[in-house]
């Protein structure tokens, strides 16, 4: 169960470090001040992939088309292993996701969340509750008004 824990929780950051403003990541990278020692495990890299698309998201799936993506891994000299999948050609947010992630497998892990994915959680937060209120200023509630015998 633990290791299940442990998985959904690598998930939610890794999720939350890929769809991060790259200017934001890089000020809370910086604000960190702590420069790991690491290895190239995969240097960042620009490649594509297939976006696939269902339709009412229970039909047969079909390609979209496809997205570029930067990745790249790195090891950290304590020997924890970090990954980074970003949207479009941004090598330095692949590299910082990846490092980020590395050190949330540490003993890092807590100042890490506290100055780094707290951040991001509530600016995300913030966006989808603004975007969610745009939306809801626009909502039209249609009615129909039963009409009686003439």
């Amino acid at each position: 169960m633990k290791t299940e824990e442990a998985q959904a929780a690598r998930k939610a950051w890794m999720g939350l470090l890929a769809k991060a403003s790259p200017e934001q990541l890089a000020e809370l990278w910086s604000g960190l001040g702590a420069e790991p020692d690491f290895t190239w495990l995969r240097p960042p890299e620009i490649g594509g992939v297939m976006v696939r698309g269902r339709m009412g998201g229970t039909g047969a799936p079909f390609n979209l088309g496809e997205m570029t993506v930067t990745r790249c891994a790195v090891s950290l000299d304590g020997g924890a292993v970090g990954h980074g999948y970003v949207q479009g050609r941004d090598k330095h947010h692949a590299e910082i996701a990846a490092k980020v992630d590395a050190l949330m497998q540490g003993e890092m892990a807590d100042v890490v969340e506290r100055s780094i994915l707290t951040p991001l959680r509530d600016t995300q937060t913030a966006t989808k509750t603004a975007r969610a209120a745009k939306a809801a200023a626009t909502k039209v509630d249609f009615f129909t008004l039963a009409r009686g015998e003439d």
